[in-house]
């Protein structure tokens, strides 16, 4: 469904990605994982048309992405809620989710995606008309996922959905993650929880330095010594 080709970024002099080539099946939760600055972020904004790769190619189902504009990329069902979430703090709950089915084939559903939001996030229904700066920061993740819900994306990317938050809202978080692939949508996941992210990973890459180190189903990477010493925080003995 969504293929990386041998895809490098730069800022400045500086490169971020290494010749990075991945591929996400229709259906699947892919886990990237990795330490800071290994490029996840990079990649994930490269996907979405927010920076521009220097060599490679982002493609959807055969077509390429990478020099459409990051509304095209929107409109085509690839959707990023982006670390830190980006909520408008002094707008309303409503507004920061209407403003996610700007798109015309999302605002056409919006009536149905807002239904589908609230019944996934409960806790939003009571605050529509809240400043959404107001919220708690498990709220205001739950504002931003829900936001690009309401653009109908085929694929959802999510970069540390997770940070700044409570043990027990990242427990609940994360079943939501698990609910929304359930419904169909793809999700590719850059998660500083490597072990939550890896139990429920179809499939996982490793980043670091802005390459692809390794590569295998969740359930694999958590049996791995390597990977369970390095992300996990495991004693292994030989």
């Amino acid at each position: 469904m969504l293929e990386l080709q041998d895809v490098q970024a730069e800022y400045g002099d500086l490169r971020a990605l290494w010749g990075v080539s991945l591929v996400v099946q229709a259906g699947q939760i892919v886990a990237l994982i990795g330490p800071n600055g290994a490029g996840k972020t990079t990649l994930m904004r490269s996907i979405v048309g927010l920076h521009k790769p220097s060599a490679g190619s982002v493609y959807l189902e055969g077509e390429r992405l990478n020099g459409l504009s990051p509304h095209a990329i929107v409109q085509r069902g690839v959707v990023l809620v982006p670390e830190g979430r980006h909520i408008f703090a002094s707008m309303r709950v409503i507004e920061n989710l209407e403003l996610g089915a700007y798109a015309p084939a999302a605002r056409r559903e919006r009536a149905a995606s807002l239904e589908r939001v609230f019944a996934i996030f409960p806790a939003l229904v009571e605050r529509t008309n809240q400043l959404a700066g107001s919220l708690s920061g498990g709220q205001q993740q739950m504002l931003a996922i829900g936001r690009a819900l309401m653009g109908r994306p085929r694929i959802l990317l999510l970069d540390e959905p997770s940070l700044g938050l409570g043990p027990l809202v990242v427990r609940d978080m994360f079943a939501v993650i698990r609910e929304i692939n359930r419904e169909g949508v793809t999700v590719v996941l850059v998660e500083q929880n490597a072990r939550m992210a890896l139990q429920m990973a179809d499939h996982a890459y490793i980043l670091e330095q802005g390459r692809v180190v390794g590569h295998d189903t969740g359930a694999a990477l958590l049996q791995d010594d390597g990977v369970r010493r390095a992300y996990l925080g495991d004693v292994v003995t030989a």
